[in-house]
């Protein structure tokens, strides 16, 4: 994906920024103490602030503040030590306060910088605009009866982030690997679980198409999109739906659109609001937040190691690739699991089998690292099995399935299934004897300089010892007889 969309009258740029919404891991909300449980039955989670019953004042989560700066420091961004709350009024049945407490002029996070990695290998920065705290409203639910709409305040007043870019971003491709590069930092933070189908983490895209070397056109916002995929194609439709609009003597009007996955365009929803139509003012029952210098210090020094850190670490100390390293951290639990693997062993060789056949057998059986059959002991165990020359690579394949299968050990499946690699030179000998004996026009052009049969030869003694061969010896074996 290039970023460039063809016209009529020649190319067309892409500029796109996401505004994430992502949901504060924390038990209680920002200014109640209310549950946050997902999943809950409808309106169980609510108290009176939530519901903004009159005289009933907010009180701030510290926790959600925590959360909030520790994202901030994660994204290498500004922590404002002094910021705000505003009143950002509007109505909606989900908003029973008939506005919503959130920070407008005065975020707690600043600017800061997220780096992604694209499909050719090549690294780009996106430039972070700010973050700031507010709280959710709650869900109107349209499918409950046939003539009225069912509110539902459980999500009411739980703490989001949102996290907004700059419009440095130019593709789809460059939008989805940075969604999915800010779900792992958050993920590793602990501060958002990413799930976007629960709707914990969702994006707003704005999108707006210019000619090469033009200041920047009207943008539209497509609002509430749920999946990395959607986002992506949300992007194109839209972009392509500006691009006509030019084209066609029109005008890109600033309106809020919603993308329509079914059927892969985006239809308007309303016009744009400024930020005068929310008539944003301090919120008259919160104070200025004020943080303290310690306390963001210590925040700092208790941040894990971020995929950035140690992506740079897998390649430095264990001598895999960029691409290999980045698949790895993609996911914390996956890190953690090939570190397991990898202790005291060949680390390329673990990288190689989690990324192939362990991958391979989660994506078959529908499990997750967490409730995978194997585990890193067990799979450490079979690399053990097959540095030590007990089994070969292939039968290594073969005990590796039956691992998936039974949830047995590597040593136990061998055992009993005797697959013990041979490396009896007597025995190798033997089979080399009677292979060569069974083939002799194969052994004919092979020695009138047909040199590909070698690897003919080679399976065929493998297979006569039910591929329980040392290769090494195997290989050395033939050559000596094929030599003579």
């Amino acid at each position: 994906m290039s970023g460039v969309i063809e016209g009529r009258d020649g190319p067309w740029e892409m500029v796109i920024g996401l505004e994430v919404h992502a949901q504060v891991i924390s038990r209680s909300k920002l200014f109640s103490g209310s549950a946050t449980e997902f999943g809950a039955e409808p309106n169980t989670q609510v108290s009176l602030v939530d519901a903004a019953f009159p005289g009933m004042l907010p009180v701030i989560n510290g926790e959600c503040v925590a959360q909030a700066v520790r994202t901030g420091l994660g994204l290498d961004a500004h922590i404002n030590m002094v910021s705000r709350f505003d009143r950002k009024n509007y109505f909606y049945a989900d908003l029973p306060a008939g506005y919503q407490i959130s920070q407008y002029a005065h975020p707690v996070v600043g600017g800061g910088s997220i780096e992604i990695e694209l499909a050719d290998g090549s690294t780009k920065r996106i430039g972070v605009t700010r973050l700031h705290l507010e709280q959710d409203a709650g869900k109107s639910l349209h499918d409950q009866h046939p003539s009225k709409s069912f509110i539902d305040l459980n999500r009411s007043g739980i703490a989001l982030m949102e996290i907004v870019s700059e419009p440095d971003l130019r593709t789809a491709e460059e939008a989805g690997a940075y969604l999915r590069k800010l779900r792992t930092i958050l993920r590793y933070l602990g501060t958002c679980d990413g799930n976007m189908e629960e709707g914990s983490m969702r994006a707003d895209v704005n999108v707006s198409v210019r000619r090469h070397g033009e200041p920047f056109r009207t943008r539209c916002e497509v609002k509430n999109v749920n999946s990395v995929r959607f986002v992506m194609q949300a992007i194109e439709a839209e972009a392509a739906r500006q691009v006509e609009v030019w084209e066609s003597g029109g005008t890109v009007e600033q309106e809020t659109r919603l993308f329509d996955p079914a059927r892969g365009v985006t239809r308007s929803m309303r016009s744009k609001e400024d930020a005068h139509d929310y008539r944003y003012f301090p919120d008259p029952d919160l104070l200025p937040l004020v943080l303290d210098e310690g306390w963001v210090a210590g925040l700092r020094a208790g941040l894990p190691e971020l995929p950035d850190a140690k992506r740079a670490r897998f390649v430095a100390e264990h001598g895999l690739s960029a691409y290999d390293a980045a698949v790895l951290v993609a996911d914390q639990e996956t890190a953690a699991f090939f570190e397991t693997v990898a202790a005291g062993r060949d680390a390329k060789l673990a990288a190689n089998w989690i990324m192939g056949d362990f991958f391979a057998a989660l994506n078959r059986t529908g499990c997750s690292i967490g409730d995978s059959p194997v585990s890193a002991g067990a799979l450490g165990q079979l690399l053990d099995l097959l540095a030590d020359r007990t089994i070969n690579g292939r039968i290594a394949k073969e005990v590796f399935e039956a691992m998936v299968d039974t949830g047995e050990s590597p040593a136990g499946i061998v055992e009993s299934r005797g697959l013990r690699q041979v490396t009896d030179t007597g025995a190798i000998d033997g089979a080399v004897d009677r292979v060569l004996a069974a083939h002799p026009d194969k052994l004919a052009e092979y020695r009138g300089g047909k040199d590909k049969l070698f690897g003919f030869f080679v399976g065929q003694v493998m297979k006569a010892m039910a591929g329980k061969g040392n290769p090494a010896l195997v290989n050395e074996a033939l050559r000596q007889r094929l030599s003579a």
